[in-house]
């Protein structure tokens, strides 16, 4: 293809929210290429919903921040003439408003109808985010943003494995990837493959690969059974880059999906992409037959049980922090992250009542009146308020908290406001805003050492490296929550049906390779 001359005149008057750069001022016959994306994660089975100003939208050169393999100086900077628009990413959470979504799809596609036109277009979403009212939001935004750029224009897609691939939204994306690590390792990785694909297919003037074998798999699995740290997901993983070798493929993908919205899209899917038809077609049906071939085979990634059962095998260990995930309100999954049940049965046992008990830290519950009171206190004062269950009362009340203030921090992008009760022999982690705990600075900075203490209580499902290379002993509690483990129990009404593990005995599915044309065909 003939990639198009910018007028260096033009670059002048560019708004600084979508302007070109490629960080070496040497704009003349290269690739002009956008960058775009919202990303979420969202439960469908909480009652929290997600705004605007939980996504931290970025825009213009402060988007760059986010991917380091595109810092002023590297090789892919140079390569293209960039154009960020808006970048939004929000933890993960409750369904997102209708408001949200179109206040940031709508400066989206204003910022690129400004700085029009594109060779290609970088599309970083997560892939599982729910919208009021709208199902498969990913594909409407990029069908959206092919109304305005047009058929022609290249797209790459990135996107996390526990998204959803809707047959639209492969039909409008000339690439697509996603991570192959979970927990996600490679997420930056990934993302620099899906700018390499891009960058490749402009540089060569091979443009659009010619085939897409999208096959969706009626599998429908919690991130927690499908880590690629343990069999069969590991395997299944390892298979994917040794197929992008074989010739005519440009890139093989498998995703997860995401268990916890009720969308006819949530299931897994392969997709294969690539010039020669037989090597995609054959690569895509082997990865999906492999699938499905294990789907009885995955399993939780560490042992679990009941609260109650964990905290009497944690009281007796003499392992050193015992790691303990409350799973069921993980917000790192789409949880609302203020459920209080845990805390409460942790704080009713007899061990806990005394400060010579075990020592316990739990991360986190969001209490915005208690963290008023604890700013009047101050560190070394005493304070006896409410917390949690502003959202998700569901399962327990607001829980009192009456305790001693150990340490205040503020400043937190997410939590904004942090500090530290201890009741007992318990250190309770209270935020202004919900915020995960995946770092050994996020309890040091607090004053809190993890490493020291006897049973560490964290929302999440898995442990994140940090927290893994961190544990002594690790259990994952099956607790009540908006992302609750058991996907029966949530009673899903929209899935297409049947669907593994919820029919187990339904007949082997068509697995055979879907070829679905592209946006310009």
């Amino acid at each position: 293809m003939s990639l198009r001359i910018v007028v260096l005149p033009l670059i002048a008057i560019l708004v600084g929210c979508g302007k070109t750069d490629n960080g070496s001022g040497d704009d003349q016959k290269l690739p002009r290429i956008a960058i775009a994306g919202i990303a979420i994660e969202s439960s469908t089975f909480s009652p929290a919903q997600s705004h605007e100003e939980a996504f931290h939208p970025k825009v213009g050169d402060q988007i760059f921040d986010s991917y380091p393999f595109m810092s002023v100086d590297s090789p892919n900077r140079k390569r293209a003439n960039w154009i960020p628009t808006l970048r939004g990413r929000s933890l993960p959470g409750g369904i997102v408003t209708k408001e949200a979504y179109e206040s940031m799809v709508t400066k989206t596609l204003e910022m690129l109808r400004e700085n029009m036109p594109y060779d290609g277009i970088f599309y970083d979403i997560h892939g599982a985010m729910s919208v009021v009212g709208l199902d498969d939001p990913e594909g409407d935004f990029i069908i959206r943003i092919r109304e305005v750029v047009g058929k022609d224009v290249l797209i790459s897609t990135s996107m996390d494995l526990h998204g959803n691939v809707s047959e639209r939204l492969v039909q409008h994306s000339d690439l697509i990837t996603c991570y192959r690590m979970a927990p996600h390792e490679d997420a930056l990785e990934s993302k620099k493959r899906a700018v390499d694909n891009l960058l490749d297919r402009l540089e060569s003037g091979k443009g659009k690969p010619k085939y897409k074998a999208w096959i969706p798999v009626p599998i429908l699995l919690p991130g927690e059974k499908t880590s690629t740290r343990i069999e069969p997901g590991k395997s299944l993983y390892a298979k994917l880059a040794p197929a992008t070798q074989h010739e005519g493929i440009i890139d093989a993908a498998i995703w997860v999906g995401y268990a916890w919205a009720d969308e006819p899209r949530n299931h897994a899917v392969v997709v294969v992409t690539g010039d020669e038809k037989e090597a995609v077609t054959a690569a895509a049906e082997d990865l999906a037959k492999s699938f499905w071939d294990a789907r009885s085979e995955f399993d939780f990634v560490a042992p679990t049980g009941t609260l109650h059962e964990i905290l009497d095998k944690a009281v007796g260990s003499n392992k050193r922090p015992f790691m303990i995930s409350d799973m069921g309100d993980n917000p790192t999954a789409g949880g609302a992250g203020d459920v209080t049940w845990t805390l409460k049965e942790i704080l009713d046992r007899p061990e806990f009542k005394s400060e010579d008990g075990p020592s316990l830290i739990y991360a986190s519950i969001p209490g915005p009146a208690f963290i008023e009171k604890a700013l009047e206190a101050g560190v070394g004062g005493m304070v006896d308020e409410l917390a949690g269950a502003e959202i998700d009362h569901r399962y327990s009340p607001p829980i009192r908290l009456a305790g001693k203030i150990l340490s205040i921090e503020q400043g937190d992008v997410h939590a904004e406001t942090e500090v530290v009760v201890k009741i007992g022999s318990v250190s309770i982690i209270v935020t202004k805003k919900r915020k995960p705990y995946h770092k050994e600075v996020d309890f040091t900075r607090l004053g809190l050492n993890p490493r020291e203490t006897d049973i560490v209580v964290v929302k999440i499902g898995y442990l994140v490296p940090e927290l893994y290379d961190m544990r002594a002993d690790w259990i994952m509690a099956l607790t009540p929550g908006g992302v609750d483990q058991d996907l029966i129990r949530l009673n899903h009404q929209r899935i297409k049906r049947p669907m593994y593990p919820f029919d187990k005995d339904m007949p082997d599915p068509d697995l055979s390779a879907r070829l679905i044309p592209s946006s310009s065909e």
